[in-house]
């Protein structure tokens, strides 16, 4: 699965740190995620979507197996 996190963290502004400290995570969780080394929770991930104002869909994707 990837994710375009760190994207969406950036282009509102926000550090790693600041996300992590909203969603009661530490830091090296967030750079897990946006590394694609960690796969949230799915309260994680709905969390993740509502703090960047955006949906989980839009968040992650999904790889196929080709």
């Amino acid at each position: 699965m990837r994710n375009n996190i760190k994207e969406l963290r950036k282009a509102k502004g926000y550090r790693q740190e600041d996300l992590a400290t909203a969603l009661g995570v530490s830091r090296q969780t967030i750079i897990a995620i946006e590394n694609n080394k960690y796969n949230p929770t799915l309260e994680l991930a709905m969390k993740l979507a509502r703090y960047l104002q955006t949906t989980v869909e839009e968040l992650f994707t999904l790889e196929e197996d080709v």
